[in-house]
């Protein structure tokens, strides 16, 4: 069944693809996986993989604001656009491709570094932030490759931001993955209960970001590729008869 967006109607993936992405947000930080990540690094890593890769593109090509706006009443629309007027420009600087590509990279490596990472698991409320920075960075990121073709991305370069994204997110669960030493001391002793040393654990944590997630880019990539070659299919002219180009002649 199809909702009715004023004078359009709503398709279906739409609202397919929302409520996936709200089920996949309640497994990341409701699921026992969220208790889990307190004694686990693995299981915290799984949830932020499944807020980063799972939810929010899901969020962003459902394209969620539309819909919402139209569930308001009048009145309330025109006082939400007038709200939102002065953000405007900031909004178009943060879902600018190459923006929300180096925002989504930095805030990944930044919240990696050991004293923030350890402050996120020790403190409710720097959790609460790491998670709303990882979910915000992912969304503007989506966005943009989702709904950049309104501002002029080429799929070309939507391609290259997904393949180089894959690339430094693979390089960090590498690094997790091949080191000698624990990165986050937080995690020492927390994780004998599951027969696992705080290292395995991070190495397993390590291999989560990097096999799985770079699977998930992977294949986003591809299918952006897919699009990106049958636009330049459908741009190709197509050939002249020689019929008609002897008649030319």
């Amino acid at each position: 069944m199809r909702r009715r967006l004023g004078p359009k109607k709503a398709p279906r993936w739409q609202a397919v693809s929302f409520f996936a992405g709200c089920a996949s947000i309640f497994i990341a930080l409701i699921s026992p996986l969220a208790a889990l990540s307190d004694t686990l690094f693995s299981a915290h890593m799984a949830e932020h993989e499944i807020l980063m890769l799972v939810g929010a593109p899901l969020f962003a090509y459902s394209r969620p604001l539309l819909p919402f706006l139209w569930g308001l009443p009048l009145s309330w629309r025109r006082a939400a656009g007038r709200a939102a007027r002065p953000f405007h420009r900031a909004w178009r600087a943060l879902t600018e491709p190459r923006s929300a590509w180096a925002l989504h990279g930095g805030t990944v490596w930044l919240w990696h570094a050991p004293v923030l990472y350890d402050a996120a698991v020790a403190r409710e409320w720097v959790h609460a932030g790491q998670h709303l920075c990882f979910l915000g960075s992912a969304l503007l990121f989506w966005w943009a490759l989702f709904c950049g073709r309104e501002s002029g991305l080429h799929l070309g370069a939507a391609v290259l931001y997904v393949f180089t994204t894959a690339a430094h997110e693979s390089l960090l669960g590498a690094l997790l993955t091949f080191s000698t030493s624990d990165w986050f001391p937080i995690y020492a002793g927390r994780t004998l209960a599951w027969h696992l040393t705080a290292l395995q654990d991070q190495q397993l944590g390590g291999l989560i970001m990097w096999i799985p997630a770079d699977t998930l880019f992977t294949a986003a990539g591809l299918l952006l590729m897919a699009a990106w070659l049958r636009e330049m299919a459908q741009r190709r002219p197509e050939p002249v008869p020689r019929a008609a180009a002897g008649a030319r002649r």
